[in-house]
C-alpha cells in the first residue's frame, strides 16, 4: 500500500465521502452548528477520518459555542501538527492530522484559560468517534 501522505486526490475521493475529502484534503470548513460532533460529549475517543489516526479524547472536549467541536488539547503522542495560515485575510494556525496530513481545523489562544488556554476547533467532518467500554 502507498504512504498515505502520497496518495492522489483520486485515491482520497475512493476512500472519503465527499464532505469529508472537501475538508480533509480541500481545506474546507463545515457549516457550523451542522456537525455531528459539535454538541456530542459521549465518552471516547476521536480519530482521524482519513487514516484513523487518535487525535483527541472526551475529557478534553467542551461545549466552546463556537459551532465546531473543540477540544483543549490534542491527545498525547504529537497526534497533530499546527502550520500558520493566512488565508481568507487573516491569521491563524491550521492543525492537521500529524499522520496523513489531513485539514482539521484550526486552534485559537481563546479556549479555558484554567486548562492551557487553547480552543482547538475541528471539523466533525474530519473525526470518526470511538465511545469508551463500558
Amino acid at each position: 500500500m502507498n504512504d498515505i501522505r502520497n496518495l492522489s486526490a483520486a485515491e482520497w475521493r475512493e476512500r472519503l465521502s465527499p464532505e469529508r475529502f472537501h475538508v480533509l484534503r480541500e481545506k474546507g470548513t463545515e457549516r457550523a452548528f451542522t456537525g455531528e460532533y459539535d454538541k456530542h460529549y459521549e465518552a471516547g475517543e476521536y480519530f482521524c477520518a482519513g487514516c484513523g489516526t487518535k487525535l483527541f479524547e472526551s475529557d478534553a472536549k467542551y461545549n466552546s459555542g463556537c459551532g465546531w467541536p473543540a477540544f483543549t488539547k490534542p491527545a498525547e503522542g504529537g497526534a497533530v501538527d499546527e502550520h500558520r495560515d493566512m488565508s481568507h485575510g487573516m491569521i491563524r494556525t491550521e492543525v492537521t492530522c500529524s499522520n496523513c496530513d489531513g485539514h482539521l481545523g484550526h486552534v485559537f489562544p481563546d479556549g479555558p484559560q484554567d486548562q492551557g488556554g487553547l480552543r482547538y476547533c475541528i471539523n466533525s467532518a474530519a473525526l470518526d468517534f470511538e465511545a469508551e467500554e463500558k
